[in-house]
This record gives structure tokens, C-alpha cells and sequence, in this order.
């Protein structure tokens, strides 16, 4: 576990960003193999879109991470936070609570908070408007939604008392995870179902994206799937019921149009119809 603790202290940034192309290739090849849905789309068109997005969570996170660092040492100088005020735990006992918890305050919580405050929805809408749900999907936030994450991954830090290793490890696992869950893998549905008790699966997930409520508002985790457990948000439906996107914008032409996607938070807001 020190050879971890090591690498992460000292992660360089080229590092942090070949874990994000590596796992966005890795997942786009093997969804090319074996899809669960076959789209009618052009891959690369949409991809660029998506990878546009990326970017741009890249440049917010990077503009910022020096309030992460800054954050990260006051907590471990000053020995605050739960994961400090703990009694002397097991290592691994002190990771995995620490991710956890991250993963809860970092992730789960803005998740829901963006699916119940209208202001946070209308930034969140871009991640929906995907009708091709794909790994691609994954880093598909609006500069707003990503500045707005950030917040609340500072605020995770601190309530945790998380060392910067352990958020670069955070960070990285969110990635992947969140690359993993929206990838188009068609994975034995006996094997996910027994996977979405403990991880977020990508059926899990999907279900998130199908386009009408109940199950847009469900399954909010990204790394760990029990706090939708705990907290009675998590959702189940087949996944061959899945449909993608959300029912207040449908246009396909409007999904991938980029323009109109980075405009959409400050356009007028559309109330889910009566089903």
C-alpha cells in the first residue's frame, strides 16, 4: 500500500491525464466489440462532442486544483476532518472509508442536489441530452456542472480530511468508473446485477439515462453503489426497456448541435411532462 500512497503523492499531471485517454480508448475498443445497444450514429461525430466537454472539465479542474492542494494540506497540517479524527484503523480500513466517503460527498451528493435544484438541472441537462450513451458520455458536463462539482469535491476534503494521494486516487477511480458505467458493454446481465451491489454497474447507470421519471431521478452513485442503496434512490428496470436521453429534449439535432448545448443551461427551463 506505500508503493500507492507513493505514486499518488507524487502523480504527475501527464500521468492523471493518460489514466482519462487510456480509459476512454480502452472502453471505446471494447464497446466497439461487444455493444449492448447498436446505434444508428455517427461515432466519431458524437465522440467529438463529448471529448469537447472533457476538455473543458480538464481546463475547470486544472484552473482550480490549486484550491484542491491548498485544501488538501490545511486538513492533513491542522489533523481535521473524520478520516483525522479517527482512532489508528488497518491502512487499507482508512482508504477505502476515505474514498467512500469522497465518493459520497463529491459525487452521490451534487448528483442528487443537480436532479432536485432547478438552477443545477439546467447545467446537469447536457450529461442527459445524450441519446448514445457511451463511454464518451462520461465527461460529457458543461463548464457550469463541472465548476459546481469541483465545489463540492473541496467541500469533500475537507468534511473528510482527505490527504491530496488520496484525492488524486479518488479522482482517478472516479474516471475510470464513471467511464466503465457508461460504456455501451454488453456485459452478462446475471454478472452486472451481482456487480451493481457493490460498484455503480453500467446497467445500473443506464437506467439513470433512460428518458422519463422515475428512473432519470435514481442511481446517482459513481464509484459505489450503496449509497443509492442507503438513501432509496436506487432504481431497477430491464435493460432492454432502456431508452436513452430525456423526454423534455428529444431533438437529436439539438443534442449534437455544440452551440446549442453550451447555451442550454441559460435558456428557458422545460418542466418534465405528465406522464
Amino acid at each position: 500500500m506505500s508503493d500507492i500512497v507513493s505514486y499518488f503523492e507524487n502523480i504527475s499531471s501527464l500521468h492523471r491525464g493518460a489514466i482519462l485517454a487510456g480509459g476512454i480508448a480502452f472502453f471505446w475498443l471494447l464497446e466497439s466489440f461487444k455493444p449492448l445497444f447498436t446505434f444508428d450514429y455517427n461515432k466519431w461525430h458524437h465522440a467529438w462532442i463529448n471529448i469537447f466537454f472533457t476538455l473543458t472539465t480538464i481546463l475547470v479542474n486544472f484552473s482550480m486544483a490549486f484550491l484542491l492542494l491548498l485544501t488538501a494540506q490545511w486538513v492533513s497540517d491542522n489533523e481535521f476532518g473524520i478520516i483525522q479524527w479517527l482512532p489508528n484503523l488497518y491502512f487499507l480500513t482508512y482508504v477505502v472509508l476515505g474514498v467512500a466517503l469522497l465518493d459520497l460527498i463529491g459525487a452521490y451528493l451534487p448528483h442528487f442536489l443537480e436532479h432536485r435544484i432547478k438552477f443545477f438541472w439546467k447545467f446537469h441537462l447536457v450529461h442527459h441530452t445524450d441519446t448514445w450513451v457511451d463511454t464518451t458520455t462520461a465527461n460529457r458536463h458543461h463548464p457550469g456542472e463541472s465548476v459546481i462539482r469541483f465545489v463540492f469535491t473541496l467541500i469533500g476534503v475537507i468534511i473528510v480530511g482527505a490527504p491530496m494521494w488520496m484525492v488524486f486516487l479518488y479522482q482517478s477511480l472516479s474516471v475510470v468508473f464513471s467511464q466503465f458505467n457508461h460504456a455501451n458493454l454488453n456485459i452478462p446481465a446475471k454478472l452486472d446485477k451481482w456487480l451493481s451491489y457493490i460498484i455503480i454497474s453500467p446497467d445500473m447507470h443506464k437506467i439513470h439515462h433512460h428518458y422519463q421519471l422515475p428512473y432519470t431521478d435514481s442511481n446517482y452513485g459513481n464509484i459505489l453503489s450503496i449509497w443509492d442503496r442507503l438513501f432509496g434512490t436506487f432504481m431497477y428496470m430491464k435493460r432492454e426497456n432502456i431508452v436513452y436521453g430525456i423526454d423534455t429534449h428529444m431533438d437529436e439535432k439539438e443534442n449534437n448541435n455544440l452551440a446549442n448545448l453550451i447555451k442550454l443551461p441559460f435558456q428557458g427551463y422545460r418542466p418534465p411532462p405528465k406522464n
